[in-house]
């Protein structure tokens, strides 16, 4: 297992995260309202920084998610819910399940902090 990195889960070094999906979860929402074919470029950037975050926040020399590698900040299932998500991100399904990831790994993340 891939421990957690204790510096890289302040309140202050994650939020920034979290910002980044709000302001980018409303324009995948209205993409899919819209049925412009957008979503699908803007889950992929999602998915990234959604891996980015992971990889922060973790004690890894690697750049990018191993998906082989159980990470202790990724909430239940995660591994296994971020690879359908990468299967699909153009559904729907797909964002509202990316959605829900970052709202339990940012309660997990909190969880983290207080037992440190």
């Amino acid at each position: 297992m891939i421990k957690v990195k204790r510096e890289s889960i302040e309140k202050e070094v994650v939020e920034p995260y979290f910002e980044q999906w709000n302001e980018l979860s409303s324009h995948i929402h209205k993409a899919h309202d819209l049925r412009n074919g957008e979503a699908k470029s803007l889950m992929d950037k999602g998915i990234l920084l959604f891996e980015n975050c992971i990889v922060n926040c973790s004690e890894t020399t690697s750049q990018s998610i191993n998906e082989s590698e159980e990470y202790e900040v990724l909430p239940i299932n995660g591994m296994e819910r971020l690879q359908f998500i990468k299967t699909r991100p153009g559904q729907y399904a797909c964002f509202r399940q990316l959605d829900e990831l970052f709202k339990e790994l940012k309660k997990r993340l909190a969880r983290l902090r207080i037992s440190a």
